[in-house]
């Protein structure tokens, strides 16, 4: 899976999720690599499905995994910056997209595992971890390494 962040200046664009996996919840972009597609063009193809910009640079900075005491799934996220887009961002049916200053990040709005790794990205270093969650989707283990 891939996860895009947009960061100009002091700013952060994030998404609120209207449906499916993470909704209500504000997130960067990104989803499922297709077959037959490499994971920075699923990470492109992403960022434009959910929010029409065309993202004209991309580093990755980090992978994550992420699990469930309760489940047996294993989300391999591998997670974005990206700076420069063409484009204005605009809502769409999954996602609406919010400017957001990097001093006022609404994590408690988002995933409880951001503030790990957040500082990390915005400091572009490189990083990995693993993240396990309760069935409310709360970290109850964790391991980050730069």
């Amino acid at each position: 899976m891939t996860l895009t962040i947009i960061h100009q200046d002091d700013k952060l664009l994030l998404g609120m999720k209207k449906r499916g996996f993470g909704m209500g919840r504000y997130n960067g972009f990104g989803g499922k690599v297709e077959k037959d597609e490499t994971i920075e063009e699923a990470a492109r193809r992403e960022v434009f499905e959910e929010v029409n910009l065309e993202l004209i640079d991309l580093i990755q900075l980090g992978t994550i995994e992420f699990s469930w005491k309760e489940k047996s799934e294993v989300l391999e996220v591998h997670i974005f910056k990206s700076t420069k887009f063409n484009g204005i961002p605009e809502e769409t049916e999954e996602m609406r997209p919010e400017w957001f200053d990097i001093k006022d990040i609404p994590f408690k709005k988002m995933w409880s595992d951001d503030p790990y790794w957040f500082p990390l990205f915005l400091e572009n270093k490189k990083f990995n971890g693993k993240f396990v969650f309760d069935k409310k989707d709360q970290v109850v283990e964790h391991k980050i390494n730069e």
